[in-house]
């Protein structure tokens, strides 16, 4: 069962410019310019409200594009049931939530019609964390590695820094050892880092996904994107483009931080990890999670005198399982956690358990808007960008680069969907002079999707 939104009965709930100033592009050129951030994967429930609306767009027969906002596993049969409709002459335009590179063969097409963008490793210290994942999992990282690595290294710092495990005083150090000023440190030189935030020096963590500069809402400042494509149906890895660095309006970062560091040696760091071992996003999640674990690794394998007890909780890529995985760690004592991935399942987490339990919450992928407008008491970051720059980069590669005029989005049925299909669409239209024919929901899990793909297919009639 789905509902969908006819563009002319949609209020649009986001500006151009959005929260998110662009202060600054850089890049290896081609058609990206400029802006986007944030995938996530998100999950759960049956998303947002709204009714079924009139009666559609202007006409003019299929949109040249669809847009497709999900995760892998409903994915497999959304895009099997597209291409039983399809000869597969539409451009398709998909964000880093359906970044599987087993996806064409589970699907059984090549899905060369795809295009993908997601978050990308771009920060300065990209190769360092390249190398310790090679090293440690003799594989190549995948999305959201380097974010998720960077988080665990971040709340371990902050803990050293903090010299307690306490929420509260890890959520005030948290700018201090990321944001400038301070001595530089990558995931190469991370016991060099640990060291110093012992001694209550003051550190700038510089990390592999972006320079790990917080703003005033705990999101990264500044961030890098991939333009991808599918490798063909036995690859194990997607064929990158390009990558594009975006810079926010305050590239330093923003907000408050602790003037000094107590810092200490002789002592136990806790850190919780809560992400997807299982479930809808269980083939992004677990290369996360073996990249959190990293960090904690690299202490307890040295003969600094700190040892990291790193506890684990599967999501399930579930709401309940992630609100039960959070309430195990808050349990344990654990006073900040590296998660959660899907903004569908962070955002209960964080209202039910980390923020009312004054526990850190940082999360590696959960991009959804929703997650910036938290009421957390500045408990509440994360790694990966918000889907303010995500949904505007897509909408440019869908003009600038696939040529598309007319589109349709197909979008899981929660926060993360409804949102970036919502920001992708105002700015396709509002900045690209786009037309969106139809938004229209569908849910995880469903035994057929071709309704759904048939609604959007036919979309511009």
């Amino acid at each position: 069962m789905s509902y969908h939104k006819r563009r002319r009965d949609v209020l649009k709930t986001v500006g151009v410019a959005g929260a998110i100033g662009l202060a600054g592009c850089s890049g290896d050129g081609g058609d990206g310019g400029d802006g986007s951030d944030g995938s996530d994967g998100s999950d759960g429930g049956d998303g947002g409200d709204g009714g079924d609306g009139g009666d559609g767009g202007s006409g003019g027969g299929a949109p040249d594009l669809l847009t497709v906002i999900g995760y892998p596993e409903s994915g497999i049969q959304l895009f099997r049931d597209y291409y039983a409709a399809s000869d597969g002459s539409e451009d398709i335009l998909i964000p880093d939530g359906l970044q599987d590179p087993s996806l064409p063969g589970q699907v059984g097409n090549e899905m060369a019609n795809v295009t993908g963008t997601a978050p990308a490793a771009g920060g300065p210290n990209q190769e360092a964390f390249e190398g310790l994942y090679q090293d440690a999992y003799d594989e190549t990282p995948g999305v959201f590695t380097s974010q998720s690595y960077d988080s665990a290294a971040a709340l371990i710092l902050a803990n050293v820094a903090a010299g307690e495990n306490s929420g509260t005083a890890i959520r005030d150090q948290l700018r201090r050892i990321a944001n400038p000023d301070g001595t530089a440190y990558g995931p190469g030189e991370f016991l060099d880092a640990v060291e110093a935030a012992a001694n209550g020096e003051n550190i700038n963590y510089q990390g592999a996904s972006s320079a790990v500069n917080f703003d005033q809402n705990g999101d990264p400042a500044s961030a890098a994107y991939s333009i991808w494509e599918f490798a063909g149906q036995s690859a194990d890895s997607v064929d990158v483009q390009e990558t594009q660095s975006f810079e926010g309006e305050n590239p330093d970062g923003a907000g408050p931080s602790a003037d000094s560091s107590p810092g200490g040696l002789g002592r136990e760091v806790s850190v919780g990890i809560l992400l997807p071992e299982t479930g809808d996003l269980a083939s992004t999640g677990q290369p996360m999670i073996r990249a959190a674990e990293i960090p904690a690794q690299q202490i307890n394998d040295s003969d600094l005198d700190l040892t990291v007890d790193a506890q684990f909780e599967d999501t399930n890529t579930s709401p309940d399982q992630g609100v039960s995985g959070a309430e195990s760690l808050v349990s344990s004592g654990v006073p900040a956690v590296c998660g959660t991935a899907s903004s569908g399942v962070n955002v209960p987490v964080c209202q039910e358990t980390l923020i009312p339990n004054e526990v850190v919450g940082c999360s590696p992928s959960s991009t959804a808007l929703s997650v910036t407008n938290l009421d957390d008491d500045d408990y509440i970051f994360r790694t990966a960008p918000s889907d303010q720059l995500q949904g505007r980069v897509m909408a440019q590669v869908a003009s600038e680069r696939l040529g598309a005029s007319t589109a349709a989005t197909l979008y899981v049925n929660n926060d993360y969907g409804q949102q970036l299909s919502e920001r992708f669409s105002n700015v396709f239209e509002d900045t690209f002079d786009g037309e969106v024919y139809d938004q229209i929901s569908f849910n995880i899990g469903e035994s057929s999707y071709s309704n759904v793909v048939e609604q959007a297919l036919s979309s511009g009639n």
